[in-house]
């Protein structure tokens, strides 16, 4: 869904013209369903106004945590009024008994515009407005009008979550030691510093996301994966793919597969192996298991030593909300948006993704930001999602294509390479990462991709969401992880709730897992090489190179 509605615009969801006439033409047809619905909620304004209503918000809703809320009757009772039509709203969508997609296209906009309608995200009632307004003596309300008018002004069109200046690539992130030892027209290849005396024989790759930098898999020091694997004997790999520009519209599934081909060629050529580790996330990890069943149907898959994917959904019969609300004549009105432009904007990618958790990254920053006029405080993993960039316009297809006919599930459905793509030839073990509160790829989803391929899988559920599931470094005592007992053959249970049942939670970061994981994997132990690069591949520019800067 975040493609389409990257190159058309994510507000489109909240004004679903098709879906809603059905949803109106079916409660016309329950008079009854819809009079009860308007008599609770009638009745329960009657008890609003008199005092003695029961509702309350939830106790993790942030929204309301001011005492006032609760506190001030005027306060309270504009809660207990948007807590009633919310429900009220949501219950005529129950109603309906619209079919899955029209459903899920509905819901999606009335949970946003109740969302957006919420008495803490009015400058008239929200007591954290007026606070700021009273201590700063107004200039909190010009200073909010300020940052609304500027982030109005430049896609992506919505709440700032970080300062421009607030880091700086390759001293603040991205800050690993190494070097660009390979540049193509597509990627960087950064080899990284080995910091132990002694490193495993097969070397690790880095497939990252082509919509985001690749440096969340570096974020910053204590908080990079890189930093952990390194620093755990690995020779690490990454590559960095180039901002394209309209004039690489062409470049497809097949010109990154093969540019994912090429990084293995130069890995195994500087560290003089013939096989090489990769890890890949989100669309990197779909292009590398792609890869993986062309390297199966030529007989080479013995070069790839072990695979871990994060946040991979392959098959999109699974993927809830997002697959729903994808259909044919959105796909193609999306691909002629971007074939025209030559590219697929990143910045309306992470419009999208905003609108997709609007509790979470609009709404909250709508009142620091405009409300009491307050400057977003420096997160590295916001600065990183805001350094976004942008997606070929074939590549943009490919995978829209892909995703509108579940290509992957089917052997042959989708060809990489000149060669037909079939994950059950896949036998290579694979370390498979997914986020529980992910709201983009949902965990469910991703322990699908465990019945898709043909290897030995171990499958990790880590606390958190998309991004934050990703870096979870070791130290923080809240965090921790679900795994189960990997199987005596290939194979986990097909429903992710059994497999749910029969795992066990693990207190801290999977980090450490992987890394004993991939040690396993990675062949023995040699003298740390003492200089980047090698065999006619030599060190170019320092880490984090040069295309990581093009905007």
């Amino acid at each position: 869904m975040l493609l389409p509605d990257g190159a058309l615009g994510p507000l489109r969801r909240m004004l679903p013209a098709a879906s809603g006439m059905r949803l109106a033409a079916s409660l016309a047809a329950r008079p009854a369903a819809v009079l009860r619905r308007s008599a609770g909620l009638l009745a329960e304004l009657g008890k609003i106004g008199l005092g003695r209503s029961e509702l309350a918000p939830q106790e993790n809703d942030r929204r309301f945590a001011d005492p006032a809320w609760s506190q001030n009757g005027l306060l309270r009772r504009a809660v207990q009024t948007h807590i009633a039509a919310t429900g009220t709203a949501t219950g005529l969508v129950d109603d309906a008994e619209l079919d899955r997609a029209d459903d899920e296209q509905v819901r999606f906009a009335v949970s946003g515009l109740c969302d957006a309608l919420a008495p803490s995200n009015n400058p008239l009632l929200n007591p954290l407005a007026w606070r700021a307004a009273i201590d700063t003596r107004g200039r909190s309300a010009v200073e909010g009008l300020r940052r609304l008018v500027t982030d109005l002004s430049t896609p992506p069109r919505v709440p700032s979550t970080v300062e421009p200046d607030a880091f700086t690539v390759g001293e603040d992130l991205a800050a690993t030691p190494g070097a660009v030892v390979l540049r193509t027209p597509v990627f960087e290849l950064i080899q990284y510093l080995p910091q132990t005396r002694e490193v495993r024989d097969v070397p690790v790759l880095i497939v990252p996301s082509t919509i985001n930098r690749y440096y969340l898999a570096d974020l910053a020091p204590g908080r990079s994966i890189v930093e952990h694997l390194v620093r755990g004997g690995q020779q690490v790999f990454s590559m960095s793919w180039r901002n394209p520009e309209a004039e690489h519209a062409d470049w497809d599934l097949n010109t990154y597969g093969q540019a994912v081909l090429d990084a293995m060629d130069a890995c195994e050529r500087i560290t003089r192996v013939d096989r090489t580790a990769l890890m890949a996330f989100c669309s990197g990890a779909t292009i590398t298991s792609m890869l993986l069943a062309h390297l199966a149907a030529i007989g080479q898959q013995h070069r790839v030593a072990a695979v871990a994917l994060a946040a991979t959904v392959l098959d999109q019969d699974t993927a809830g909300t997002a697959g729903a609300l994808l259909d044919e004549a959105t796909a193609r009105a999306a691909t002629e948006a971007s074939a025209a432009q030559g590219y697929l904007d990143g910045r309306t990618v992470a419009e999208a993704f905003a609108w997709l958790r609007p509790n979470d990254l609009i709404w909250p920053h709508w009142v620091d930001n405009y409300l009491q006029g307050r400057a977003p405080k420096p997160v590295d993993i916001r600065y990183w999602n805001a350094d976004s960039t942008r997606m070929t316009a074939a590549l943009h297809r490919d995978l829209i294509d892909i995703a509108l006919s579940n290509a992957l599930v089917t052997p042959g459905a989708a060809t990489l390479l000149g060669t037909p793509v079939d994950l059950s030839k896949i036998d290579r073990d694979v370390y498979l990462i997914a986020g529980s509160a992910d709201h983009l790829c949902s965990w469910q989803a991703c322990y699908r991709t465990t019945q898709l391929l043909g290897g030995r899988s171990r499958f990790v559920l880590a606390g958190s969401g998309h991004v934050a599931a990703m870096v979870t470094p070791p130290g923080n005592d809240t965090a921790g992880f679900t795994v189960a007992p990997e199987p005596v053959t290939p194979g986990h249970p097909a429903e992710p709730e059994t497999w749910l049942e029969a795992a066990g939670t693990e207190s801290g970061s999977w980090w450490p897992d992987l890394l004993d994981w991939l040690g396993e994997r990675c062949g023995g132990l040699r003298d740390a090489p003492p200089e980047l690069g090698g065999r006619g591949l030599h060190a170019v520019h320092p880490a984090p190179g040069e295309y990581v800067y093009a905007r």
